[in-house]
């Protein structure tokens, strides 16, 4: 069966094969980096672009309070169950980046993994920017990664396969168009699951859009939409600058 195309959805096999690289606990750096900036944080944290709980579940087990949403029921799903059976509760919402809605403020906001670059359209951008000030405790902060504009020029990744129970998951890519003026990829994901018995059971073809953010753009950006105090760091490491060879850019701002 092949599912209708589009746009970063995260629909059932994206989120399975998601779940499977990148399950709970999963770092690149990440998970330490946002634990040491966040462990004096008493109040209420937001991640949007939850997914699966990577992040979100080890802040948890460290006592912080962090609430998340996520446009992928599927990936909820995964977040839910990753919850439950580690005792742990928290909120969570099926909702987007345009339009979610809290009945609190927040002392800090996450966005790791670049997950803030799925919005593709600069005036959606800046507009969610200034929900994210507005949604913030005086004083908060924002904390966001970017990959490098350089990730631009990247080929598409080589096909990837996933053993499971009696069978296969599989993703290949190809790129379907490079936007160098509006700094934007789109790419085709096609997912397929595979049973040892019964052959192809299911596919579906997803188009990841991205857009990339030069580093003095995005500062800019920031400070547009009422940020102030913003320094950037690289790689996870707070005395790293970013340079040619940098592959997470990481931005906070208050």
């Amino acid at each position: 069966m092949l599912e209708n195309k589009l746009t970063n959805r995260y629909s059932s096999l994206a989120a399975w094969v998601y779940h499977l690289d990148k399950p709970i606990g999963r770092s690149f750096g990440d998970i330490a980096y946002y634990a040491q900036k966040l462990k004096d944080c008493k109040g209420p944290i937001l991640e949007p672009a939850v997914g699966n709980g990577r992040v979100l579940i080890p802040l948890l087990e460290k006592g912080l309070n962090v609430v998340g949403f996520d446009a992928s029921q599927e990936m909820l799903n995964y977040c839910d169950s990753e919850l439950e059976k580690r005792r742990l509760a928290t909120t969570l919402k099926k909702q987007r980046f345009h339009d979610f809605s809290f009945e609190q403020s927040f002392e800090a906001i996450i966005i790791p993994a670049g997950s803030f670059q799925l919005i593709t359209d600069v005036e959606e951008a800046i507009t969610v920017l200034k929900k994210f000030r507005s949604v913030l405790m005086p004083g908060g902060r924002l904390i966001i990664d970017l990959s490098p504009i350089s990730a631009l020029f990247e080929a598409a990744m080589h096909p990837r396969q996933w053993p499971i129970k009696n069978g296969l998951l599989t993703l290949s890519e190809s790129k379907v168009s490079v936007d160098y003026i509006n700094q934007s990829t789109v790419s085709q994901l096609r997912y397929e699951h595979w049973d040892d018995d019964m052959g192809l059971v299911k596919s579906e073809i997803d188009l990841f859009a991205l857009r990339f953010w030069g580093v003095k753009e995005f500062e800019l950006t920031l400070r547009e939409s009422g940020f102030k105090d913003i320094h950037f760091t690289s790689n996870y490491n707070v005395d790293e600058y970013p340079t040619n060879q940098s592959h997470t850019i990481t931005f906070e701002a208050s």
